[in-house]
């Protein structure tokens, strides 16, 4: 009796190592079995590349496999998911972040490809921090000041954001709306490049999520608002659009997605791996260090939850006049 005793404990302690153990296909081959491509839609160096940088290393420690990033810039981050969306295999070897412009943007302009149908969802998981920021050297001491200079010149006071469509882009849209100002935008393809024409003196201010943190610790940049429903634990001292009056917050939620057709096996083995590396004390670390909370949802909340925002956000593009023609 001895023997098959420990042989059936065997069997049960190897089911129950990990959430993440590999699937096999009836062919015999395991999933992964070799590294996969995670597509972040924005230039390096940002907070959503510092973030899915972390999270793919404390993934593919748990799959076995190494978990490649790479940058694909443009579009207001539609251009990376898009491009997975029409030419990877849904094999689960290619993912990418989705951001919430790829659910704005279709409302904005005509594009390739639906937000909706053409992807799978594996699970959501955070949101960003917004703020808006000047130089430490700027004229405009708080948003205010900022507003008031845009009412005594309309057109002329100029800002950057990450994008036509983004988040930070709309945002301030809504605010100038409420404001009644007329503001000159100026889309960059991501954080990195927005924040170096901020430090160049190119743009007077930029609304992007946290990658200004470290530009607003070191005394280079002057955080003049955050769009949160309170204000930060890190940043106390500066006020949200609430606070000022002004009914505009978000938090632009953002998860992971892969091509249309993945087996839903495929999907489990990656949700599972990413879970339990949302986790992971390390990543927790990193969400304080980005002033970032866990978003999470399983593959069919996030898409239930993409199809709701799909459908509400038409509303707000209709509303602020960047509706498609």
């Amino acid at each position: 009796m001895t023997q098959p005793l420990f042989r059936r404990r065997t069997v049960l302690g190897m089911a129950a190592v990990g959430v993440a153990s590999p699937w096999v296909h009836a062919q015999g081959t395991a999933f992964p079995n070799k590294p996969i491509t995670l597509i972040v839609p924005w230039p390096a160096g940002g907070s959503t590349d510092r973030h899915h940088r972390a999270l793919a290393e404390l993934a593919g420690k748990i799959l076995g496999q190494t978990i490649v990033v790479e940058n694909k810039p443009g579009g207001g981050g539609t251009l990376g998911p898009s491009q997975m969306a029409a030419t990877a295999k849904p094999d689960g070897y290619t993912i990418s972040q989705f951001p919430l412009g790829m659910l704005r943007i279709p409302h904005m302009q005509k594009v390739a490809f639906d937000p909706i149908n053409d992807f799978t969802y594996i699970l959501g998981v955070s949101g960003y921090t917004f703020g808006f920021v000047v130089r430490a050297d700027s004229p405009h001491k708080t948003f205010n000041d900022y507003i008031e200079a845009a009412r005594k010149a309309p057109g002329a006071v100029n800002y950057g954001s990450t994008g036509i469509g983004t988040s930070p882009h709309l945002l301030m849209e809504e605010l100038a709306a409420a404001a009644k100002v007329q503001l000159n935008h100026i889309p960059f393809k991501g954080n990195a490049d927005q924040m170096q024409a901020l430090i160049g003196g190119h743009v007077m201010a930029a609304s992007d999520a946290t990658g200004w943190d470290k530009f607003v610790d070191a005394g280079q940049m002057r955080l003049l608002l955050t769009f949160g429903e309170a204000r930060t634990a890190r940043w106390p001292q500066v006020p949200t659009a609430k606070d000022l009056g002004y009914n505009v917050v978000s938090t632009s939620p953002y998860g992971l997605v892969g091509p249309k057709g993945m087996d839903p096996a495929v999907v489990k083995t990656l949700h599972d791996a990413f879970k339990q590396a949302m986790d992971d004390p390390k990543h927790a670390e990193l969400m304080t260090q980005l002033n970032q909370s866990v978003w999470y949802r399983n593959g069919s909340d996030y898409r239930q939850w993409a199809v709701e925002t799909f459908a509400k956000d038409k509303a707000l593009i209709e509303r602020l006049g960047l509706a498609a023609k």
